[in-house]
């Protein structure tokens, strides 16, 4: 679906707006707008990771943003963020994506209806800042899982396994910190363009604030896991030492029981009346032996 957003006649350039496009309507905007062939083929990918580049002396900049509605346990790059295309010259601007995107409205209503904007590099900073900021309520949500995971951690009075939570909590804070990290080189390179300082500082500022942020989340997110593996392993342990001295307690009973299980015809002591009182008697010693030494140990 294709929409003018803004057109050429009324402001002097144009915005139009390409919602779910085919191949075909790509190739009459190639045309039309004289895009460059490999360029218009990227449009297509959706997997697409971020880039910039110049052809045919347009501007042209892949970008992701987070998918908000993306399904629990997504944690790659294709579920979590999905891609907008912009082309940019200075008499139009093309934005090309294949599921709708919120702030598309959101920019039209707040600049463009209010004739706030009046250059196409001034919208296109706008885009690349929204594109940006769609990364920033997702982290408020991921730093309130991880307090969650984390208390479920240390506070947790009964074992539970948050072993699949805690992976995909990783997964996504680590996905969507790649993603920043490629999508400088849009940043970098809009530095070139002829974005006003103020503009430029702005962006830079966010981009600052949001790999701020998801290094603090990726550090915090790998050391609560680092901390859940330690503490499932100290739970094992304390199993294995509680089945050990179990063990240690019926060990030397097990022994007495075997010798007198033997099925030899000569055991005076199985034909002496005070034979299994003292056996009995023994048994209880040797157990009450073993724990006072386990006590006095500190093991118990």
């Amino acid at each position: 679906m294709q929409q003018t957003l803004l057109s050429f006649e009324k402001y002097g350039w144009e915005w139009i707006d390409v919602e779910n496009p085919s191949a075909e309507e790509l190739q009459l905007l190639e045309k039309k707008y004289g895009l460059h062939p490999s360029s218009v083929r990227d449009c297509l990918q959706p997997e697409h990771l971020p880039k910039f580049e110049i052809a045919n002396d347009i501007v042209f900049i892949i970008a992701r943003i987070y998918d908000n509605k993306a399904h629990l346990e997504a944690d790659t790059i294709q579920e979590l963020t999905n891609k907008v295309a912009v082309f940019y010259k200075d008499k139009f601007i093309l934005t090309i994506h294949r599921y709708p995107v919120a702030f598309i409205a959101e920019l039209r209503e707040k600049f463009i209806d209010t004739a706030l904007l009046k250059t196409p590099i001034g919208l296109l900073s706008k885009i690349v800042r929204a594109a940006f900021r769609t990364f920033d309520e997702p982290a408020i949500k991921l730093a309130n899982d991880l307090d969650y995971y984390e208390a479920k951690t240390f506070l947790q009075t009964k074992p539970s396994s948050l072993t699949k939570g805690l992976y995909h909590l990783k997964r996504k804070v680590s996905v969507s910190k790649r993603v920043l990290q490629l999508s400088e080189v849009i940043l970098t390179n809009l530095r070139l363009q002829n974005l006003p300082s103020t503009e430029l500082q702005d962006l830079q500022d966010l981009y600052v604030h949001l790999i701020t942020l998801y290094d603090e989340l990726n550090d915090s997110t790998n050391h609560l896991v680092n901390t859940y593996i330690s503490l499932s392993s100290q739970k094992t342990n304390e199993v294995m030492r509680v089945l050990t001295i179990f063990s240690v307690f019926f060990m030397p009973l097990t022994f007495i029981v075997g010798i007198y299980g033997m099925n030899f015809d000569f055991m005076p002591e199985l034909h002496a009346w005070y034979g299994y009182p003292v056996v009995l008697g023994m048994m209880a010693l040797i157990t009450l032996v073993v724990y006072v030494w386990f006590r006095r140990k500190g093991w118990l």
